[in-house]
């Protein structure tokens, strides 16, 4: 049985925590910024844990 290839988009898009979480950025803070209010785009800032529904489905793609 060869090995499963790792989904190069998905690993550039998604950081594995020490403990096995995965983290992704937030979406919408890559273009159209000048018209989207300040307090938005803050809160656009930072790491997200990937939702419980999605992660058996990374983690396949990510060889883990």
């Amino acid at each position: 049985m060869p090995k499963n290839k790792t989904h190069k988009g998905i690993s550039k898009r998604v950081r594995v925590t020490g403990t096995g979480k995965l983290l992704r950025e937030k979406t919408g803070k890559r273009h159209l910024l000048e018209k989207k209010p300040s307090t938005l785009t803050r809160r656009y800032a930072g790491v997200q844990e990937v939702a419980k529904s999605d992660v058996p489905r990374m983690k396949k793609m990510l060889g883990l």
